[in-house]
């Protein structure tokens, strides 16, 4: 990345902003890493803005959950930790341990520090008898990652992302790609698999390790290169089995099909009866393979093609949730398999932390045009009675833009049909319910500005207004 210089950024300077840097990425906040460093907070939000001038980067977003570390953060921390590490040993008079001849070189001259020691050192200076130094620890795994055998490759993993306060530090993306292509590969222990996703979705996930996991995924499941597809729209379908809620996106979809954009749905099927029996009722062509779904849209231009069909072992994965009740990190890899490499995706999350961070493994993965919707649902259908915030990525650049909430019409009083017949109902125009008619249009507005390149604001209104165009010529009889 190319660097600014920031003001007075040289020298001893340069060395304040790294450590300024290692207190920030360990305490996640402004407030803690100036505690940390013992001093204001007005000061290190200067460093901060430095840091971010220095790098070009934000270096931190700011979240429902407080500052998350942006990619380019992230790619640094392990070598930032490493230069604090050895820095600490230098400042304190550590002995150091010769790695080649496994001998103690004597300590180093304790004369006044010209800074203080790092904060982001990964263990307290003050260290009990016997303890491992991190000299030790860092040989040891050294010689794990030596091994050629996949499940002491995979411990190395889960020892570097559990670890703790001593040794626990963020896999990168080869590490990260590495480990999840044992488990996708069947070499690891089912222990091991289990201990891996706990762990790294007890600890948070970043985006480079998402990157790394994507990776490893869409090479197992034989996943075309991203923007082979030029023409095609990626819409993923992951839905909660929890949220009941009727899938308006699929007639969003079918319109965006109809205004001659492929169109490739993937997701569950089978086990999320609403995804499956809507599918089949709108027509839609459910395909076995990667091959047929590309053949498919040539001939259809929409295609469903279920994740157990592509991606059997990530499927598999995913039904271990009964056995922890909680999510895994495979649910936030299934929304960026995109496995036709089509040329734009188009997803949405309900957790408001999460967005940036698929924003941001898509840019490290090389993506070029991609736009996230904040939903109530893992699926990209708006909500347009509430301001959207928009995560987007065009020609590999990232932005955020927010389009505005519009009055709500309320619900209206339903017939005597099931959940099914009157979602079916509304596209053959035979109920009225103006709230579902402003979700799917609002939600086909937003996938045709990617597929036509259009920025939001008053390109949305004119999206808006062709997918009414759309609507109005749907044809009913499907």
């Amino acid at each position: 990345m190319e660097t600014v210089e920031a003001p007075g950024a040289s020298g001893l300077n340069r060395l304040r902003l790294l450590v300024a840097l290692d207190a920030l990425l360990m305490e996640g906040s402004v407030g803690g890493a100036a505690r940390r460093m013992g001093m204001g907070t007005p000061a290190m939000s200067r460093l901060l803005a430095q840091l971010r001038s220095f790098y070009g980067d934000p270096i931190f977003i700011r979240t429902g959950q407080g500052m998350v570390p942006t990619a380019f953060a992230e790619s640094v921390r392990v070598r930032v930790r490493a230069l604090a590490a050895e820095a600490e040993a230098l400042l304190e008079g550590v002995p150091q341990v010769d790695m080649a001849a496994g001998a103690r070189r004597p300590p180093v001259e304790r004369s006044q520090a010209i800074l203080p020691a790092p904060p982001l050192a990964s263990r307290p200076v003050l260290k009990l008898e016997d303890q491992p130094m991190p000299e030790d620890i860092a040989r040891k795994l050294a010689l794990i990652s030596e091994s050629t055998d996949p499940r002491r490759k995979l411990a190395r993993a889960i020892a570097l992302i559990g670890g703790g306060a001593a040794g626990s530090r963020p896999l990168g993306q080869e590490e990260a790609e590495e480990a999840f292509s044992i488990v996708l590969e069947g070499q690891a222990d089912p222990i091991q698999i289990g201990a891996f996703l706990t762990l790294l979705q007890h600890r948070g996930l970043t985006a480079v390790e998402l990157a790394g996991l994507v990776s490893a995924a869409r090479r197992h499941c034989g996943a075309l290169p991203v923007g082979m597809r030029h023409d095609t729209l990626d819409w993923p379908a992951y839905l909660s089995p929890k949220l009941c809620l009727a899938p308006w996106f699929l007639h969003s979809a079918r319109l965006v099909a109809q205004a001659g954009h492929k169109v490739l749905l993937h997701g569950h099927h089978g086990s999320i009866g609403w995804l499956n029996q809507a599918v089949t009722v709108a027509g839609i062509p459910v395909c076995a393979s990667i091959r047929q779904a590309d053949a498919t849209l040539e001939e259809r231009g929409i295609a469903f093609l279920p994740v157990t069909a592509f991606a059997p072992q990530v499927s598999a994965l995913l039904s271990l949730y009964p056995l922890f009740e909680l999510r895994s990190p495979l649910h936030k890899v299934v929304h960026l398999l995109n496995p036709l490499g089509a040329a734009r995706s188009l997803l949405g999350v309900s957790n408001p932390s999460y967005p940036a961070q698929h924003r941001d493994a898509a840019q490290l993965l090389g993506w070029r045009d991609f736009s996230l919707l904040g939903t109530r649902r893992d699926v990209a259908q708006a909500t347009p009675f509430r301001s959207t915030l928009v995560h987007r990525l065009k020609d590999g650049m990232s932005s955020e833009e927010a389009v505005a909430s519009r009055p709500d019409p309320g619900g209206e009083a339903r017939p005597a049909l099931s959940s099914l017949e009157y979602w079916q109902a509304l596209w053959k125009g035979q109920v009225r319910d103006e709230r579902a008619h402003a979700i799917v249009l609002a939600t086909t507005a937003f996938a045709l500005q990617l597929c036509e390149g259009g920025s939001h604001g008053e390109g949305y209104s004119q999206a808006l207004a062709k997918a009414g165009e759309l609507w109005a010529l749907r044809p009913v009889s499907k």
